[in-house]
């Protein structure tokens, strides 16, 4: 195991330290609900400071990429998650097959929206793409899952594929998945049919008024429309 005191991490945390702002922090962990503990660093200035440091220090094998995401991972502040993410974003072209087990790993550990809904948009649609051969095992293993986290990536990994949209898979996963009372796949349910909505409204509108929805799915879906 890493610590806060690799040299690859070091800087990171160095950096981090500097930034932080304790008032700031108060605000964020509130908003996360009190899970979380943050140093208070702003979006902006998080992401500055990792995209600098990650451009100066590249990483070439993708073992001591994952090691470094999980160790960041498992360190306290919220931040270290969030730069684990951008980390694992800005490496995409050294990506293997086995990536998509560190993309799941992050996925349900720490679980939050916050980290999942990133995760799924710049890890696991990214890597489906990429190999697409492993999309439809994997994915409804995910929609099949006890893990509503899962439940929630096997609908939004598609949200930023546009006419790339698996519009049959994204069809069943809902289908699967529109029963539940969990509000974080309610919403997600109504996320994707509304953003898919921007590129075919024909086809969401058709799917809306033929299958039954959560409320909170049909209102969100249907914004565009």
């Amino acid at each position: 195991m890493l610590s806060n005191d690799h040299p690859y991490i070091k800087p990171l945390v160095k950096a981090f330290k500097m930034a932080a702002d304790p008032a700031n922090a108060v605000f964020q962990k509130a908003y996360m609900r009190n899970q979380f503990e943050f140093f208070g660093i702003k979006t902006d200035a998080r992401r500055e400071i990792t995209k600098n440091y990650f451009r100066s220090s590249r990483i070439e094998d993708p073992v001591m990429l994952e090691k470094l995401v999980k160790e960041l991972w498992h360190l306290p502040q919220r931040e270290y998650q969030y730069a684990a993410q951008e980390l694992l974003e800005y490496h995409k072209k050294i990506w293997t097959e086995q990536t998509i087990e560190l993309i799941e790993f992050c996925i349900t550990h720490k679980s939050w929206w916050d980290t999942v809904d990133t995760l799924n948009s710049y890890g696991a649609g990214i890597y489906f793409l990429k190999f697409p051969a492993s999309k439809k095992d994997i994915t409804q293993r995910w929609n099949l899952s006890s893990n509503i986290w899962l439940n929630r990536s096997s609908l939004l990994f598609q949200l930023k594929y546009k006419d790339k949209t698996d519009t049959a898979l994204l069809a069943q996963y809902i289908k699967n998945l529109s029963g539940s009372k969990e509000f974080f796949i309610q919403k997600a349910i109504g996320w994707i049919l509304r953003e898919y909505s921007k590129t075919d409204p024909v086809w969401v509108r058709k799917f809306i008024k033929e299958n039954k929805l959560a409320g909170l799915s049909v209102r969100e879906g249907s914004k565009y429309l």
